[in-house]
């Protein structure tokens, strides 16, 4: 969702992004794995180059990036990286980039004043659909909405 808007219209996106890549077993996260972006590779804790061979898979905007047998194999910190598999593989999005950059802008002040900001807009929504009961559009079409809307703003 990040890509339209920051790739093909040059928006800045003032947005909290999640990344759900923490894990409980005591392995390295993805997030423990740098990633060089003039390279196109990825670091592992030890030091060690992930690369890609540049093939989309699963959803068709996922690249996978793996290591060497050569270089896990002897790895003294296999086991808290890859106890399972004889590498270690870090799937990157295409539009990691721009959820790179949204996660940048929200760590900066002017994100922390865009969340302010958009907090006092989404409470105001918030009372119109829980106190208003707009819920839902009764009317069709993006002038009942428009009008729907400025009645319960009346109201």
């Amino acid at each position: 969702m990040l890509g339209w808007p920051v790739y093909e219209h040059g928006i800045e996106p003032h947005i909290s992004v999640f990344h759900k890549s923490a894990r409980t077993d005591g392995t390295f996260s993805c997030a423990d794995f740098t990633y060089d972006q003039p390279g196109d590779v990825y670091r592992c804790p030890a030091g060690q180059l992930l690369t890609t061979t540049g093939t989309l898979v699963n959803d068709g905007a996922t690249l996978l990036y793996r290591a060497s047998k050569f270089d896990c194999a002897p790895c003294p910190l296999k086991t808290r990286c890859c106890p399972n598999e004889p590498v270690r593989e870090v799937p990157r999005s295409i539009y990691e980039g721009a959820r790179d950059m949204a996660r940048d802008i929200a760590r900066s002040e002017e994100g922390r004043t865009s969340r302010r900001e958009r907090k006092k807009v989404e409470m105001l929504f918030a009372h119109l659909k829980r106190i208003l009961k707009l819920d839902r559009l009764r009317l069709r079409g993006p002038n009942g909405a428009g009008d729907e809307f400025h009645l319960a703003a009346a109201a």
